[in-house]
């Protein structure tokens, strides 16, 4: 059931609270009232709205969308695993902290998961472990080389109607150190922030050298957005693929910054390709309310940024095992989640 219309105490005031602050929120000691002053409301109604619709899955959490390999390692990986052993080794997968995505998709390579750690070196140690314990054959390890279109929000009316938010510009970022004190700052912000009157007085910094830090990090592009963070299965969105193409290396930049500008897909990054078992390099998320508008979507989105001369998969997610928000920080340094 679409949350947004599942109780009468949200109704429209839902609706604007998720469409209209996942991105640019407020930084200031009392967001929630900001937010509450745009909508017309009282703080307490905004604050008592986003911990209903966070119980519901709605909303993941309100907080930062870190960019990704800047602060850490990350990577989406996949398995060929055997169907009667799907279930088992899918748990075991999730059980790693440093798994925040794990779906089984249609194709060979059936479950498909994404890892992020504070090093690469932990990020291999996990892929190592995943391989070595589960024995579904070598993990798919596909490391992102570019992006296009990531996690810059979900505008609901937009792509009800075939678009979604237009692309921000690509910023370049360098891989960064964190000190202790960022470090811990990380920790606490990737759970989101906490659903109260000020909730920069939370991350175990003064409330004003927090401000300024998140600031800077926006700032340098280290944040991709602050805001409200959205599942768009429980909002109705429940049919989604994992779109690939095996584009030239020459063409794939022009390629995907094509389909980021058409507004049809909610990602768009390319990968590294690991032949002879995966061929592609160019991939979108599509996002639908069933299957046949994911597919009339991927048409539409494939003529117009022409994209059909090349050869293509189409991998829907069949089971959601895992979602959650990317972990960069104090992680547990053990063999196994």
């Amino acid at each position: 059931m679409n949350t947004l219309t599942a109780s009468a105490a949200g109704g429209e005031l839902d609706f604007r609270l998720l469409n209209a602050f996942q991105r640019d929120f407020p930084l200031v000691p009392r967001p929630f009232a900001a937010v509450a002053e745009k909508l017309g409301v009282d703080e307490s109604l905004v604050i008592e709205r986003l911990r209903a619709l966070r119980a519901d899955g709605a909303v993941s959490r309100v907080g930062a969308v870190f960019r990704p390999n800047v602060i850490g390692a990350s990577a989406l990986a996949a398995l060929a695993v055997a169907p009667d052993r799907l279930e088992r080794v899918a748990g075991f997968v999730s059980a790693f902290a440093e798994v925040n995505h794990n779906y089984q998709r249609e194709h060979r390579y059936n479950l498909w998961f994404v890892a992020t750690a504070p090093s690469q070196e932990r990020l291999n140690a996990v892929f190592a472990e995943i391989e070595e314990v589960c024995e579904s054959g070598p993990v798919l390890v596909l490391p992102m080389v570019e992006e296009y279109h990531i996690d810059l929000g979900f505008d609901l009316a937009a792509y009800a109607n075939g678009a979604a938010l237009p692309p921000s510009a690509v910023v370049s970022c360098s891989p960064i150190a964190l000190n202790e004190t960022e470090r811990r700052m990380v920790a606490v912000l990737q759970e989101g922030l906490a659903l109260v009157e000020r909730p920069y007085s939370c991350l175990g910094l003064a409330e004003s050298d927090a401000l300024a830090l998140i600031a800077r990090w926006l700032d340098e592009g280290i944040v991709k957005r602050l805001g409200v963070i959205v599942r768009h299965h429980e909002l109705g969105y429940t049919a989604n693929a994992m779109t690939v193409w095996n584009v030239p290396d020459a063409q794939v930049s022009e390629a995907g910054q094509r389909i980021a500008a058409g507004g049809r897909a909610t990602l768009c990054y390319r990968r590294e390709r690991r032949l002879p078992d995966w061929p592609y390099n160019l991939f979108c998320m599509i996002h639908g309310k069933d299957r046949a508008d994911v597919r009339a979507r991927i048409a539409a989105m494939s003529r117009e940024c022409g994209l059909d001369g090349w050869p293509r998969d189409i991998l829907f997610s069949c089971r959601r095992f895992k979602q959650r928000g990317a972990h960069y920080a104090a992680l547990p340094e053990t063999r196994h989640g």
